[in-house]
Order: structure tokens, then C-alpha cells, then sequence
């Protein structure tokens, strides 16, 4: 068991985590999406897609931990996106560092960093797959307010098909997406 002031430390990072439940995804909020989904939603949508479309010969444990904690730092950086006026070595050092502070909690901290890490540095088959997921998650998104509101979100799309090098995931990023 631990003691009382790890434990309360730990609770206050739980609870500073929760808050990507309440984050609107910045692109969304940028392009007129009214009450548009959370990080969390997000993170949530890209690890359905790792259970879900997972190929046999990848780990899908450790995908679905890297799908999963993928985001944390934007507890603390935001949701930055590429319009934003930082750079992608910023970026990556602000959410480095709040990673390294936000896990040092935990007794798998060093795993969970290398598993994020893994995901940044786009290393592995897993971390590759992983990213697929997240853009794959944006554009069926996309398609998704298209078909609530009247805005044309194909950049969206456009960004996620991109960057998917899986044909099979880029298929369902592309399906029907000029009907809107």
C-alpha cells in the first residue's frame, strides 16, 4: 500500500487526466464544430479503431497503452495542432516533459514513457499503426460533422489519407467522403 502524500499525488494527477474529457479538440473548435468531441473522445475513438482493426502480427496490448496514452500531455500543453504557431521540436519537448512529469507517479512510468516515445518517434510497426488509427479517427470524424452541419471538412480527410500508408485503413478514410 502506499503511503498517504503518494497517493494524494497520484489522485491529483488522476484528476488533472480527466480533465482531457472537458478539452475540445482544437481543429474542430478552429473550423466552427459546436460542441465537438473531447481528447478524450478522441483517445477513446482511436482505441476503439487499434481493438478493432488491429492486425494479428502486431502486439495489440502495447498498441492499444500507446493509443491510449497517445494524448495525455495536452492536460497540460493543450491540444496543439499544426496551424498553431509552434513547432513540431516545441511541440514535442513541451509534451515530453509533461509526460516524463505526469507518469513520474506511477511505478510503470519508464514503461509507459518508452511506449509514448515509441509512438512519437514513429519506430515500430505498432507505433505506425497507431498513428494510422489516430488520423483514421479524425477523418471518419470529419465525415461525421459533415453529415450534422454544413461544413466541408475534406481538409480533414485530405491530411488523414496523407499520412495512412495502410490501403485498407485509407479506404475507410476516403469512403464516400465527397457526398457531403
Amino acid at each position: 500500500m502506499l503511503n498517504g502524500g503518494k497517493m494524494d499525488k497520484i489522485r491529483e494527477v488522476l484528476l488533472e487526466t480527466l480533465e482531457l474529457k472537458d478539452l475540445a479538440r482544437s481543429g474542430w473548435v478552429k473550423n466552427g464544430i459546436v460542441n465537438c468531441e473531447s481528447v478524450a473522445s478522441h483517445s477513446w475513438g482511436v482505441s476503439w479503431l487499434v481493438i478493432a482493426l488491429c492486425p494479428e502480427d502486431l502486439n495489440l496490448q502495447r498498441a492499444l497503452v500507446m493509443a491510449t496514452i497517445h494524448d495525455i500531455a495536452e492536460t497540460r500543453v493543450g491540444d496543439i495542432t499544426p496551424n498553431d504557431d509552434i513547432s513540431a521540436n516545441e511541440k514535442h519537448l513541451l509534451e515530453s516533459n509533461a509526460m516524463k512529469d505526469i507518469l513520474s507517479n506511477f511505478k510503470n512510468s519508464d514503461e509507459l514513457y518508452e511506449i509514448w516515445m515509441e509512438y512519437e518517434l514513429q519506430i515500430t510497426a505498432e507505433s505506425k499503426f497507431v498513428k494510422y488509427c489516430d488520423k483514421l479517427d479524425m477523418a471518419l470524424q470529419a465525415q461525421k460533422y459533415m453529415l450534422t452541419s454544413d461544413k466541408n471538412l475534406n481538409e480533414f480527410i485530405d491530411s488523414a489519407i496523407s499520412i495512412i500508408a495502410n490501403d485498407n485503413l485509407k479506404d475507410l478514410a476516403n469512403f464516400n467522403r465527397y457526398q457531403y
